[in-house]
C-alpha cells in the first residue's frame, strides 16, 4: 500500500509518501509545494498543479490530511482551510478516501507524545525510516501523518482479518 500524507499550508504544503508491506515500512518521497506571491487564487492553483504533479508521478493508494486547528487569526485561519481544502481534492479526484487526524493524534502515534515539538516528530520520523533526506519541516510533518495513517491502516486491516475470520 502506498500512502501519502499532506501537511497543508498557504505558503508550503508538505507531502511524504511511503510504502506498507505488512510491518514494514519504506520511504518513497517527500517534498513541499511553494506558492508565491500574493494573489490567492494563483496561489491555490499552484498548490493544486504541483500537488497533482506528485499524484501522477507517484501513484498513492491512500491519502491523509492533517485536521486544522484553529487560532487566534481567523483570517489565517480561513486561508488555511482554503489550502486544505487542495490538500483534499487532489487525493479526491485521484479517486481516494481522504483520512483526516488532528495534529496531536499524529504526534501520539510517531513521537507517543500529543504535544511533541517538530523536532522531537522529525527525530522519530528519522529513527522509523533511517538515512532519509527530508526536504524541510513541512516534509516531515507530512511523513507523520503518512506513517500515523500506515499505522491505523494496518491496525483496520488487522481488525477486518479477526471480524472475518470470527465469522467464518
Amino acid at each position: 500500500m502506498r500512502v501519502i500524507g499532506i501537511d497543508p499550508g498557504l505558503r508550503r504544503m508538505g507531502w511524504g509518501i511511503v510504502d506498507v508491506a505488512g510491518s514494514k515500512l519504506s520511504h518513497v518521497a517527500n517534498g513541499t509545494c511553494e506558492s508565491a506571491g500574493e494573489d490567492l487564487a494563483y496561489r491555490l492553483s499552484s498548490l493544486f498543479d504541483q500537488l497533482r504533479a506528485v499524484f501522477t508521478e507517484f501513484t498513492p493508494e491512500t491519502a491523509a490530511v492533517e485536521k486544522t486547528f484553529v487560532n487566534k487569526d481567523g483570517a489565517g485561519t480561513l486561508k488555511l482551510g482554503q489550502a486544505r481544502g487542495i490538500a483534499m481534492l487532489v487525493p479526491a479526484q485521484a479517486g481516494l478516501v481522504v483520512a483526516e487526524y488532528a495534529p496531536n493524534s499524529v504526534k501520539k502515534v510517531v513521537v507517543g507524545v500529543g504535544h511533541a515539538d517538530k523536532q522531537q516528530v522529525e527525530h522519530m520520523v528519522r529513527m522509523q525510516m533511517p538515512g532519509i533526506k527530508i526536504n524541510g519541516p513541512d516534509a516531515s510533518d507530512a511523513l507523520a501523518i503518512a506513517l500515523c495513517h500506515a499505522h491505523h491502516a494496518r491496525f483496520a486491516g488487522r481488525l477486518e482479518a479477526a471480524l472475518a475470520k470470527a465469522e467464518a
